[in-house]
């Protein structure tokens, strides 16, 4: 599907500004982003959530919430400079497509 190319840049930029503001979590981002129209699923928010942490953007820590297992992310210095980057490069398209 054409649509859900596209839209996985931006659920991973969306990804990293909320764990720049602070620890995010998988069902928490589902939610987030639905808010956004996004329809995302477990079985997509996660890898990317683990793709971003393997890439080095993200950072994970264990926490054990009402018995259950939850990893919280929070970006790290790379997540933070590739964010910045794609600030800039939005605000290029933003120019380029809206006037």
């Amino acid at each position: 599907m054409i649509n859900r190319k596209f839209f996985l840049g931006f659920i991973r930029i969306h990804i990293l500004y909320h764990a720049n503001q602070e620890e995010i979590y998988g069902v928490q981002m589902i939610q987030e982003l639905k808010r956004h129209g996004y329809e995302v699923s477990p079985g997509t928010m996660y890898p990317i959530l683990h793709s971003l942490e393997s890439e080095g953007f993200l950072k994970s820590r264990r926490e054990n919430v009402s018995g259950k297992i939850r990893k919280y992310y929070k970006i790290t210095s790379k997540g933070e400079k590739i964010l910045q980057e794609s600030r800039q490069k939005i605000n290029e398209l933003i120019k380029e497509v809206i006037d």
